[in-house]
């Protein structure tokens, strides 16, 4: 499809008014979908897609400031929940507005909703006068913004029309555009548990949002990450809840230390509050060591509903999250082999959390917040026979399906090195 600009101005506006039949919409989707956008065209339906709702408009002593970050989605992807605080507390205003999980990818609404009173409901006004206020909420999309993606996306979904690249871009970069942000980091994951399976398809993804929304006026950096093990320990809503308060107070995992701290001093090079990005990333783990991301993270929280007493000790955050409960049981899995964590199946670990019932399987079910598994080895860590490799916590008082899970870590006689998730920069 090419020189259609007048027809995607008029389709997207026939999309948010209702004169377009589904049937209709379904048919312009399909044939962008097997003939594809040229790069013109997919700036200007991604900008229509922008324009079919509310657009924020920041306080001008502010608004280059505005930053956002997304991820395609991955196993363990909790990001996001250290990622917005630690930011804010460097300087930078962070309006991030995230989705729920579907399938095998967590969705950061459903994990920041383990907290008891946590509202992800807010209106424009409200986020608006939030991040003017303490620089950081982490909201659901609005009523408001971006009213054709909704019926778009509902659309492909039903006729299986969501891998294509240049729908994949409108629908994510319209979203962010309607922030008013100033600069954006893509994380695009790549490996079995990435939507993008190859790294060639994660980088054609990648070129064609970063290329959307410059042309769109915002500074954007891609990273390529790798996504074939789970992130960090914790795969599980309140479980990588917890994990993301160790990372703030400077305890956590180092891979997802490292995607916080560069995908931060990526987007505070980009606004101009790190002259570089290892100053930005410097400044981020500051952030982390020194307790400011820790108390930013507490005051959105209170800004936003929550219950932050929970958080004032490990006992009162367990039990705050719903992980201490005579309904909750825990069993270890233990190792069959001596040797070295040499692979970590992301994928097998994301079906057990989901036939625990930590996921859904269709938009609108529910999750058990408290169900999950915490791994205990990391790639490359040495592991004896009967050592503790993962932890399940479930309702159900036991099954071999738990034991099951060991066949997720693969065991080499020789020593492995762990390499960095980040595979390159677009």
């Amino acid at each position: 499809m090419e020189g259609s600009g007048e027809g995607i101005e008029v389709f997207v506006r026939s999309v948010s008014d209702g004169s377009m039949s589904d049937e209709e919409v379904v048919g312009y989707l399909k044939d962008i979908f097997e003939n594809g956008l040229d790069s013109d065209d997919t700036v200007l339906l991604t900008k229509e897609m922008r324009d079919s709702g509310e657009v924020i408009h920041w306080p001008e002593e502010m608004g280059a400031l505005v930053v956002d970050k997304h991820s395609t989605g991955g196993v363990g992807d909790k990001v996001s929940i250290a990622l917005a605080p630690a930011l804010a507390a460097c300087g930078a205003k962070v309006p991030m507005i995230s989705g729920r999980g579907l399938g095998h990818t967590g969705g950061t609404l459903d994990k920041l909703e383990s907290i008891p009173g946590f509202r992800t409901d807010i209106s424009v006004e409200g986020l608006i006068e939030q991040v003017s206020k303490i620089g950081v909420a982490m909201v659901g999309q609005t009523e408001d913004l971006v009213p054709a993606d909704r019926r778009m996306y509902a659309l492909r979904d039903v006729s299986g029309l969501v891998a294509s690249v240049p729908l994949i871009t409108g629908s994510i970069i319209s979203k962010k555009a309607a922030e008013g942000i100033s600069a954006l980091v893509l994380d695009v994951k790549t490996g079995r548990a990435a939507f993008m399976k190859d790294r060639a398809s994660a980088e054609e993804l990648a070129r064609s949002m970063k290329n959307v929304a410059e042309g769109m006026g915002i500074s954007t950096t891609c990273l390529i990450t790798s996504m074939d093990h789970p992130i960090g320990h914790a795969v599980g809503n309140s479980l990588e809840i917890v994990e993301s308060v160790e990372t703030l107070c400077g305890r956590g995992p180092s891979d997802l230390e490292e995607l916080v701290c560069i995908q931060g001093g990526l987007l505070l090079n980009s606004i101009g509050l790190a002259v570089d990005q290892g100053h930005g990333s410097a400044m981020m783990l500051d952030s982390l060591y020194d307790g400011s991301a820790f108390r930013k993270f507490l005051e959105m929280v209170e800004a936003q509903g929550g219950a932050s007493s929970i958080f004032d000790s490990d006992q009162d955050m367990f039990a705050g999250l719903g992980l201490i409960s005579s309904e909750l049981y825990s069993t270890d899995v233990l190792s069959d082999h001596d040797g070295w964590v040499s692979d970590i199946d992301a994928v097998s670990i994301a079906d057990l959390c989901l036939k625990l019932g930590a996921g859904r399987t269709e938009l609108g079910g529910s999750v058990d917040h408290a169900v999950g598994v915490v791994i205990h080895v990391g790639v490359g860590s040495p592991i004896s026979t009967n050592e503790i490799v993962a932890t399940v916590y479930h309702r159900s008082r036991g099954s071999d399906d738990f034991h099951k899970i060991k066949d997720a870590f693969s065991i080499s006689e020789e020593p492995q090195t762990p390499l960095s998730r980040i595979l390159g920069v677009v």
